[in-house]
């Protein structure tokens, strides 16, 4: 069960409205959580971040400035305790998640170069690069 804080401190969930230069608003809900277990994509923001730093100790009811492209301030709707935090092997998930996506850039890079050129001993063939998963099953087999 979730209670009422005052202030703003890591553990805590916010509840804030972005508002841009027009004064429209985007609400937004996030958990102040240590950096190592930040996902934002799952509305755990890390305390280092240039966000949690503009709202930690500042209270509910509170509009504040922040300039970051066409956001000028946030205000703070509702701070409450979080009883779920993220799970310990958030590090860990981003880092293969990071290693998965930086794989799969290369491997586009790789094919968008061999569709592309074509030198005198021959083209390369795009089909000739591994896969994720063929590459799995040969380290598999030794």
């Amino acid at each position: 069960m979730e209670h009422k804080v005052k202030t703003i401190t890591a553990g805590c969930r916010v509840e804030l409205d972005m508002i841009d230069r027009d004064g429209q608003r985007e609400r937004l809900c996030v958990v102040i959580v240590p950096a190592e277990a930040a996902d934002f994509v799952h509305g755990y923001l890390g305390i280092n971040t240039p966000l949690a730093h503009a709202i930690i100790g500042e209270q509910a009811g509170e509009v504040i400035p922040y300039l970051k492209g066409d956001i000028q301030a946030i205000e703070i709707i509702e701070v409450t305790k979080e009883a779920q935090l993220p799970s310990e092997d958030a590090a860990k998930r981003r880092a293969e998640e990071m290693k998965k996506t930086l794989k799969e850039v290369q491997n586009t890079s790789a094919m968008l170069f061999a569709s592309s050129f074509s030198g005198k001993w021959g083209d390369y063939d795009p089909n000739s690069i591994p896969r994720e998963d063929e590459s799995k099953a040969s380290n598999h087999d030794q």
